[in-house]
């Protein structure tokens, strides 16, 4: 371990002797070297495809404030190494299946829950990923999904919830509802917030970025358990919802864990992340609809497709389309696993909330109304894909190949 620099200088303190004025000149190089043992810790950054760079902690935050993504690839720098060059194109149903299923849980879906989940979850003074209020606020979550689980009664069939450990304190959350075969469906959120200024003293609600999102597929969750078919393991697919701890600090918590799903060979059919689902007002500002924003680059092409035809089908809303850039949520990591991803968001991003970062990522802002039609759009893709005969399609779109 290297020493500190007061370490190293606490014995001339100590001896509290006379300096004469030509010792200076000889001091003054080995302080500088002093300096080079104390510099601040470096991480190695992806920024696109091939493109990384060392970084200060400081850096990476001025990167963030001028708008630019990316992965921080210092302890995941091999997620995707496994990744087969020759992997099948992932295929989607053509149409929804599951209508009559589906329509009677969306009625159950509540704002009144998810508004009460917001007011805890941004309660917090941060839920900065290094800081205490930040693993306090994880291990509240973890209880809330815990507690749903318990009161739908999905302990008695396997249904559990536990934190996927991280280094930095607070831990991810993975919430996993068994089916007939280990081949998974995962819906995701990242629970975190920051200051992107001084992100271990200023405050960071995080009210949309992403405690919408945290609070949104919760509801989902909650709703999903109240279906016996799904409850009672019957659903062809495993049905896994993670919340991500350390989104924020460069996609930490999601590449931890499908550098891990990709180490196991786990089986993940589909990825869908929720990233800020509740502000509205710049679109409305902008005369146009209240749209569900449905990101476009670098996602799984037949995933966003489907999700299209879901959002057709059970929500109140449309959908437009939308770009966000590299690595631009914990979608990209289940990508660059290798896993059919996809994101969507409140709007086009142009209208996204940018209140977000700091102090002002307040619940005044946010439509609980809009929150709710994602709420719904989440409900009807996982239970759609949860019950999705993935042997049987891929077979099919085999034989129509030939």
């Amino acid at each position: 371990m290297k020493a500190s620099l007061l370490t190293l200088l606490l014995p001339a303190a100590a001896s509290a002797r006379f300096i004469e004025a030509n010792e200076v000149n000889r001091i003054l190089p080995y302080t500088d070297a002093l300096l080079d043992e104390v510099a601040p810790e470096q991480y190695l950054i992806e920024l696109s495809p091939g493109e990384t760079r060392w970084v200060t902690e400081d850096q990476k935050w001025e990167l963030r404030r001028a708008g630019q993504r990316f992965f921080d690839i210092t302890e995941n720098g091999d997620l995707g190494a496994m990744r087969l060059a020759s992997k099948a194109t992932p295929v989607f149903p053509k149409k929804m299946m599951a209508q009559s299923d589906i329509k009677p849980l969306l009625k159950n879906l509540t704002k009144s829950g998810m508004e009460d989940h917001l007011e805890k979850l941004t309660s917090f003074h941060t839920r900065y990923y290094k800081s205490e209020t930040g693993r306090q606020s994880s291990e509240w979550l973890l209880k809330e999904v815990q507690n749903t689980i318990k009161e739908a009664g999905g302990d008695e069939y396997g249904v559990k919830a536990e934190h996927f450990k991280h280094s930095w304190g607070q831990n991810s959350i993975i919430a996993t509802i068994p089916g007939k075969s280990n081949s998974t469906v995962v819906i995701g959120a990242h629970q975190d917030s920051i200051n992107l200024w001084f992100p271990s003293v200023l405050a960071a609600p995080g009210a949309d970025d992403d405690g919408s999102g945290t609070v949104t597929i919760l509801e989902a969750f909650r709703v999903l358990l109240s279906s016996e078919h799904v409850i009672k393991g019957k659903a062809p697919n495993t049905i896994e919802f993670h919340w991500y701890s350390a989104e924020e600090g460069g996609l930490l918590g999601s590449q931890a864990i499908f550098s891990e799903y990709e180490k196991q060979k786990r089986v993940v059919k589909a990825m869908l992340q929720q990233d800020m689902t509740g502000f509205v007002q710049k679109t409305i500002d902008a005369g146009k609809p209240e749209s569900v924003g449905v990101i476009t680059d670098f996602v799984d092409a037949g995933l966003t497709a489907f999700i299209k035809k879901v959002i057709e089908e059970y929500c109140d809303i449309p959908w437009v389309e939308t770009k966000c850039g590299y690595a631009c949520s914990d979608h990209a990591s289940a990508s660059k696993a290798g896993y059919p991803s996809a994101f969507v968001i409140e709007s086009t991003f142009g209208e996204s909330d940018d209140h977000i970062h700091g102090t002002e990522d307040l619940i005044k802002y946010l439509s609980f109304d809009h929150m709710l039609q994602h709420a719904r759009m989440t409900l009807a893709l996982v239970y759609e894909l949860g019950f999705t005969d993935f042997k049987r399609l891929e077979s099919e779109n085999r034989a129509g190949e030939l």
